[in-house]
């Protein structure tokens, strides 16, 4: 008997279970399949935006490298011109890159004005990876170094001398010699020496800076006052010489 109770409990529970769902269909119905057409819609737009972009990365991969080997063939001006319409139309990373390549060949080219105007560009750029854009601020201050004056190299290099940028020791490099340039002996010398002491610095870069401490020794050896020319002492003084005919008087 408890068993056909126990039966018709459940039998009684799943027909109220069918009613509610009934009813919750009938009023939501439209909205979940909605809901659903939404979700697959999502992922398929998702996958194929993936497509796109994976095919988009690839494609400007592929330009990439052929405009590398134009350059290592030495068609710097055809290279250029393909690292441009990279920089141009390529994807984020690549287009960062294309105009990084733009201005090298323009360098190897002795085209410094157009170099320095991609840098830049680049640098302004705020869709640039900041490593990137902070990297082709360095290079436009190393383009400016022989040119500018020395407030211009401050405000151009200052914000990458600090302890948390990847460039300060390229950046304290440059600005000291900067201030070298300038005769700004004191602060050359505070920029320069402690790069001295940088494990992190590798040997060609600390014979540089070792090269630029001898020129600032030959600057300072040259301003320095040159010391006081010492007083001669007062010559002795001699007693009057007698007449050789005058005899000494007699005591």
């Amino acid at each position: 008997m408890v068993d056909k109770n126990d039966a018709l409990f459940r039998e009684v529970e799943e027909e109220l279970r069918r009613e509610q769902f009934a009813k919750l269909w009938e009023r939501y119905g439209t909205y979940i399949i909605g809901l659903a057409v939404a979700v697959v819609v999502a992922i398929a737009g998702a996958k194929i935006l993936e497509s796109r972009r994976l095919a988009a990365a690839n494609a400007a991969g592929a330009e990439y490298e052929a405009a590398t080997q134009l350059m290592v063939s030495g068609k710097t001006e055809d290279a250029r011109k393909a690292f441009e319409s990279l920089a141009q139309s390529g994807p984020a990373g690549y287009a960062a890159l294309g105009s990084l390549s733009e201005a090298g060949a323009y360098l190897k080219e002795d085209k410094r004005a157009e170099a320095l105007a991609v840098f830049e560009r680049l640098a302004a750029d705020s869709s640039t990876d900041p490593l990137l854009a902070n990297y082709a601020r360095l290079q436009g201050a190393s383009i400016r170094l022989g040119e500018a004056d020395f407030t211009e190299m401050e405000n151009r290099l200052k914000p990458l001398t600090g302890d948390d940028s990847p460039w300060r020791f390229t950046a304290r490099e440059l600005l000291g010699t900067a201030a070298l340039k300038a005769g700004k002996l004191d602060e050359a010398r505070g920029l320069l020496t402690p790069l001295l002491a940088a494990s992190e610095l590798t040997q060609t870069a600390k014979d540089r800076v070792n090269r630029l401490m001898a020129k600032l020794a030959t600057q300072e050896l040259a301003t320095a006052p040159a010391p006081a020319a010492a007083t001669p002492a007062p010559a002795a003084e001699t007693p009057p010489a007698q007449d050789a005919g005058t005899s000494a008087p007699s005591p």
